[in-house]
């Protein structure tokens, strides 16, 4: 239940960067980079996966500001992450 939960907000993240116009770069490929990491670690160790998450909830505040939803995203992608064990 947990990836099924990590697969959906990997995919509204994927629709809302296809919609974020004003998103820097920068943003924008740490946000696809991270989300494929993710899809890859979905099946390793959680040790593996923590960069990744402390990356995720950086992004998150750095996002905050100018795009709150998706900084709801990403907080609810490191949310299950943490659920999922990964």
């Amino acid at each position: 239940m947990a990836q099924e939960n990590l697969r959906e907000l990997l995919a509204q993240l994927h629709t809302r960067l296809g919609h974020a116009e004003t998103l820097d770069a920068e943003s924008r490929e740490l946000l696809t980079t991270l989300s494929q990491d993710i899809e890859h670690a979905l099946g390793r160790a959680s040790e593996e996966t923590e960069p990744a998450r402390t990356t995720l909830e950086s992004t998150a505040v750095r996002l905050e500001a100018e795009h709150p939803a998706l900084a709801t995203i990403v907080r609810q992608l490191v949310d299950a992450l943490g659920k999922a064990g990964i």
